[in-house]
């Protein structure tokens, strides 16, 4: 009788990656690491994207229509020149007029009922926050759609 003496394989190791580069590679997950789309666009394009997004922040000084028409304006400037800026201002814009809408029918409900103030802070809440997310999102170069979004600019 024939003793076959098996020996164990080596673990397969990826060219190319230390020790160390995979400890990194592992500890952080998917949506840390840097994705190739965020490479491939301009960093002028991310910067007026970002700026797209912030320029809503103009509705605190002037409410109801800041927040609408500086999006709008930082859109229709680039537009042309960015089509990373096109599509993330068209977000931007959209997302503006929807939360306006939203605030407009939050104060219609003041009067009929007390929750209009509860929806109200809501909604500048949630405008706030995802304002937020969207700008740094698009500095960094990934495609951002904001959610409760009525598409009135396609």
């Amino acid at each position: 009788m024939a003793k076959e003496e098996e020996t164990p394989e080596p673990a397969e190791k990826p060219e190319g990656e230390t020790p160390a580069e995979k400890e990194v590679s592992a500890e952080q997950p998917k949506a840390v690491q840097e994705g190739p789309g965020s490479k491939e666009i301009d960093k002028d394009a991310r910067m007026w994207a970002m700026i797209s997004h912030l320029a809503a922040l103009a509705g605190l000084p002037v409410p109801v229509i800041g927040n609408i028409v500086a999006p709008l304006i930082i859109w229709q400037i680039k537009k042309e020149e960015f089509p990373f800026v096109d599509e993330q201002g068209k977000e931007a814009v959209n997302f503006q007029i929807s939360m306006t809408i939203y605030g407009l029918v939050s104060v219609v409900l003041i009067p009929l009922f007390c929750i209009g103030f509860f929806l109200l802070a809501a909604v500048y809440i949630v405008d706030f926050i995802f304002l937020l997310i969207a700008a740094v999102n698009a500095n960094n170069g990934h495609h951002y759609r904001y959610p409760l979004t009525i598409r009135f600019i396609k």
